[in-house]
């Protein structure tokens, strides 16, 4: 997939640029400690729900991470929690990189926006690498696919007008902004017809209606 692909690149940027823990929040299924070349001395934090890791430990058992893993069980609706956890995580590493796949989707923009100054305040938390979507395109697939996701009790809700910028007030700055549709574009990925439409411009700014998802990178201000 070519958020996968994007998420893995930003990874091994801030690894190799000396990141030496990752907290990968709402981790789910990610196979990354597993499946990337990694220095072992990596430290790699899941925090997720109790009963999704305890799956994932049980369909992984007879794997071995090529860093160093470890499993945190915590709701993150859990404000003091994940404060907690984060002030005792940001003091065993010098530079940390946060990685948020798939999940600010479901928070409604202050969950996001109050998540996202509990994460600047830690010392050591330096970047934080995550996926996002216009209004344009959060409205069409409500629209589409919304009644199920309701029903499932997992509605889409983040969609900011202000683009990467709506984290700024909260102590990050985006400093690199990447499209799906252009990246899926450069790694033939699309059909014919869309391919021809990627070699139209695409605005750096709020995307508004238009239907855009990307991948960002921010650090801390």
């Amino acid at each position: 997939m070519t958020r996968t692909y994007l998420f893995d690149q930003f990874v091994a940027e801030q690894v190799a640029e000396g990141v030496d823990m990752v907290v990968n929040l709402a981790a789910g299924l990610d196979a990354r400690p597993y499946r990337m070349k990694l220095p072992a001395s990596l430290q790699w934090i899941e925090v997720d729900l109790p009963d999704i890791l305890a799956y994932k430990e049980e369909i992984l058992a007879n794997e071995k991470p090529v860093c160093t893993l470890e499993r945190v069980r915590l709701d993150l609706s859990n404000v003091d929690g994940r404060r907690q956890l984060f002030d005792k995580l940001s003091k065993r590493a010098k530079r940390v990189l946060i990685v948020s796949e798939g999940f600010l989707t479901y928070l409604a923009p202050d969950q996001v926006g109050a998540l996202a100054k509990d994460l600047a305040g830690p010392s050591s938390f330096q970047s934080w690498a995550l996926d996002m979507m216009s209004p344009g395109l959060l409205k069409m697939l409500q629209k589409r696919i919304g009644s199920h996701l309701a029903e499932a009790g997992a509605p889409f809700k983040f969609g900011p007008p202000e683009g990467p910028d709506f984290f700024s007030p909260f102590g990050w700055k985006p400093i690199k902004v990447r499209s799906l549709f252009k990246t899926a574009a450069k790694l033939n990925r699309l059909p014919f017809f869309l391919h021809l439409l990627s070699f139209l411009p695409e605005s750096k700014g709020p995307q508004g209606s238009n239907l855009w998802s990307g991948i960002c990178l921010f650090a801390k201000q």
